[in-house]
């Protein structure tokens, strides 16, 4: 469950040709130029993406299936367990070939582990793709029995669905209730038993699988040259999916295996139209512009119309027009129509043919309330280290009272933490270290501490408080008690009691240990994995070791549960943790003095001990900072504006030209020191600022929504809000050179106008949005009013997908706190903006 890679991947826009199945048999398979099996409504994958490597399995790999703009099935390779989960070992690629005249797909794999290899080669046969799995050598011994091809489908999508075993009917459950067989359940890394485990049984058996026979949009026909068998991988984890699975026999080499696999094709059928647009709707000032997403092959060209809708439903055509045509990206075709000068408040829909968007409004106030279900409800809800409640509902409880316990040294962790050869505190691996139980988020739809995000979100608080005033008031905070009550005032705002709760979580970690930490997580997966209320996770109370496992005494306990905390020294993260003190140290100013007091003298006595010695480097995943020179200017900058003193204005110029070559991440950071600085400053930022205005216009270009769209295994939405909140402060600074629009092509990006649907991407904001999301609620397929998902994923090499209807798709779906804070900055910027006209 992991999702917090801010990674800025590259981008890249990809040719549409005519597809393959154009020019053959309307049923038959071909592999196209893009480097996929292609027919008319399929596309069959083989190894076109791979695991994603920071976290490990997440279903965009192997033989993927795509059925009528739905990717219904993925991980076909081989794997050692019937269902495995996110953690369990994958085989690393090798090499992949591609040979489109023989219509074959060969993948090298390796499990180093077990020093063996194998290869996955597809070919296309009629309707069909030939799988088979060839061996150099027979399976290794301790993989007989283990070592089986899987194909695993998407469950929401064979929900009310049947299938067909050697003729025999079944049916796919709604709720997994598969019998299960007890195992023993052995510690990856000791080795030794740790109890009793358990396995699902196969929910049937057969060597000719149909799936969906009654769905043409669902149905799958797979045989094989060995017993298959049906599992659903639910009954061990609530992401799992159904899995269809054979074992590879033992003592044999060559190809050991083959499977053929046949989707339903669908001659003629063309993807319904969407029209991309902002859920949320415009200002009047505001640049508009619709987007009609077509399926390649749709050739019609209807009018593209806007209607103002009357308090009586009657529509009124307001335009009506061709809409021009934009050209091809990823696997579709785009037409647009901008209708910027529309600027009468009022109610709105957009047609396409049948089509017709929900309503949405043009308003001077469009932008003002936006960010109120961010800061009402997603914010107080990721509060960790109290309880949350809501009304008649119970968000969590007083949650991970017995933080933390020093992590072990050399040790490599799940969710990219990991431990140096020392703990770099006074404590021991294992000892309970005290005073970690306070403040901080829920970093993502995980319940893990993150010090980066803590102090990103400060950072991001802070400055929308001191922009924009925000004082709305609608959540009790008592860290007393522990407790917060949402919906009842206190009168205090909120967003400044967010920034307090934060600064609590940074300055425990710098009380107990005397420097930042990488962060507070969980001791192993079966833990981590923990959905419901994070009360549940621990019991609470601070483990001692003379205690019997369950004993109790004295407030302690027996049992290990207690979060680990990762505490390598690193300068990249102490600088991080000290910019966000700083900044808390003005906005705290007032409303809490005491704890602005002490944040700032912590921000400069960090600051000083950081120049007395060489940096710490250690560095791992994305737990311990971002680039030394990046989170140095920006500690920099933050002290500079809280004290003023010239020896942080020398040490801005210094670092200045450090920070330039990666201009777009420090560039907030960079404006907003202008007002502190020398005028030979501002000088030295304007061919910089040229430059980026130059490329972000290049990017602009290159897809029909005007923004980055990133291509890596967690979607863009962070880079887009970024993006465009650098926009906003180089408009500020320099209007000259860089104009207003790309802040409007942000939030509307985020609201619905992107690829693949017309879906916000903040739950709870905008007529229709994410229902459906990577919350700590994500078993029960809900949501988190104000969260904000990662949004449009790229499954190479040109299908943009979100789903709606499966919420485990975690760089799809899950909510991250900073994306939190960076959007109610963004909307207070676009309705900054708006003012201003």
């Amino acid at each position: 469950m992991p999702g917090k890679s801010r990674l800025l991947f590259c981008l890249g826009l990809l040719a549409v040709g005519a597809p393959a199945w154009a020019q053959n048999a309307p049923d038959a398979l071909s592999l196209g130029d893009k480097g996929y099996y292609e027919a008319a409504g399929v596309n069959v994958l083989a190894f076109s993406n791979w695991y994603d490597g920071l976290f490990a399995d997440s279903k965009i790999s192997g033989v993927e299936i795509i059925q009528q703009g739905l990717r219904n099935a993925t991980n076909g390779d081989v794997r050692l367990s019937a269902t495995p989960g996110q953690w369990d070992p994958i085989g690393a690629m090798v090499t992949r070939k591609v040979d489109r005249a023989a219509g074959v797909i060969e993948t090298r794999l390796r499990y180093a582990d077990y020093d063996w290899a194998y290869t996955i080669r597809a070919q296309q046969q009629g309707d069909g793709v030939v799988v088979s799995i060839l061996l150099d050598r027979p399976v290794p011994d301790a993989l007989v029995g283990k070592a089986g091809f899987n194909l695993e489908f998407l469950p929401s999508a064979y929900f009310h669905h049947a299938f067909m075993a050697d003729g025999v009917a079944g049916s796919f459950p709604l709720h997994p209730v598969g019998a299960m067989v007890q195992t023993d359940q052995r510690n990856a890394a000791s080795g030794r038993s740790e109890g009793p485990g358990a396995e699902p049984l196969p929910m049937a058996n057969g060597r000719d699988f149909v799936l969906a026979p009654e769905d043409p949009a669902r149905r799958v026909r797979i045989t094989g040259n060995a017993p298959i068998m049906l599992f659903d991988g639910r009954n061990q984890a609530q992401n799992g999916w159904f899995v269809l699975r054979s074992l590879l026999p033992a003592g044999k080499s060559g190809a050991v295996l083959t499977w053929t696999i046949r989707p339903q094709t669908s001659p003629g059928w063309l993807r319904r139209p969407v029209i991309a647009h902002s859920q949320l709707g415009y200002a009047p000032a505001a640049s508009k512009l619709a987007t009609v997403e077509l399926d390649a092959n749709d050739k019609r060209r209807l009018p593209l119309r806007l209607l103002r809708i009357g308090a009586d439903g009657a529509p009124t055509t307001v335009r009506s027009e061709q809409p021009r045509e934009w050209g091809d990206y990823l696997r579709y075709h785009y037409l647009q129509m901008d209708f910027s000068d529309v600027k009468q408040p009022g109610l709105y829909q957009l047609e396409y043919g049948d089509v017709r968007t929900a309503p949405f409004r043009i308003a001077d106030d469009v932008y003002a309330d936006a960010w109120h279900a961010t800061n009402d409800v997603y914010f107080p809800v990721a509060m960790d280290h109290v309880s949350v409640n809501e009304a008649y509902r119970v968000w969590h409880g007083d949650s991970h009272r017995d933080d933390a316990r020093q992590a072990p040294v050399n040790h490599e962790h799940i969710d990219l933490y990991r431990q140096g050869p020392t703990t770099d505190t006074p404590f021991q691996p294992g000892q309970p270290i005290p005073g970690l139980n306070v403040g901080g988020w829920f970093d993502a739809g995980d319940f893990d501490i993150r010090t980066q995000s803590q102090y990103q979100v400060v950072r991001s608080l802070a400055a929308s408080r001191e922009r924009f005033g925000l004082d709305r008031d609608t959540v009790s905070v008592d860290e007393t008690r522990r407790h917060v009550e949402i919906h009842v005032p206190d009168g205090r705002p909120d967003v400044v009691q967010q920034v307090a709760h934060g600064t609590l979580q940074l300055l425990a970690q710098f009380d107990a240990v005397g420097h930042a930490i990488h962060g507070i997580v969980e001791p192993d997966v079966a833990q981590y994995t923990h959905l419901g209320d994070a009360v549940n996770k621990t019991d609470g109370l601070p483990y001692d070791p003379a205690l019997k496992p369950g004993e109790m005494h004295d407030g302690r306990s027996g049992t290990p549960d207690d979060r680990w905390a990762f505490t390598s020294k690193v300068s990249a993260l102490n600088y991080g943790s000290l910019s966000a003190l700083a900044a808390a140290g003005r906005v705290l100013k007032g409303q809490d003095d005491a704890l602005s007091t002490k944040a700032l003298a912590t921000a400069e006595r960090v600051w000083q001990e950081e120049q007395s010695h060489a940096p710490d480097l250690f560095s791992h995943g994305n737990t311990t900072g971002g680039p030394l020179d990046w989170e140095k200017f920006a500690a920099a900058v933050e002290l500079l504006k809280t004290t003023r003193k010239k020896a942080y204005a020398d040490a801005v110029m210094a670092l200045w030209p450090k920070v330039a070559g990666a201009f777009a991440p420090n560039a907030q950071t960079a404006v907003a020191a202008l007002p502190y600085m020398p005028a030979a400053y501002r000088r030295a930022m304007i061919p910089t600022v040229r430059q980026w205005k130059e490329e972000s216009d290049r990017i602009a270009r290159t897809n029909p929504f005007g923004v980055p769209i990133t291509t890596g295994g967690w979607a863009g939405a962070s880079t887009v809000m970024a993006y465009a909140l650098v926009a906003d402060a180089l408009h500020g600074a320099f209007p000259e050179i860089v104009g207003r629009d790309a802040v409007w092509r942000g939030v509307a990006y985020i609201t619905g106008h992107h690829p693949g649907s017309d879906i916000s991407f903040v739950s709870g904001v905008g007529t229709v949005s994410k229902e459906v999301a990577y919350g700590n609620n994500r078993a029960d397929f809900s949501y988190i009013a104000g969260g904000v998902v990662p949004g449009v994923l790229i499954i190479k090499p040109d299908f943009p997908e979100n789903h709606e209807d499966w919420p485990f798709f975690w760089g799809e779906n899950e909510y991250v706190v900073p994306e939190g804070a960076t959007w109610i900055e963004l909307v207070n910027a676009a309705d900054r903006l708006r003012a201003k006209e």
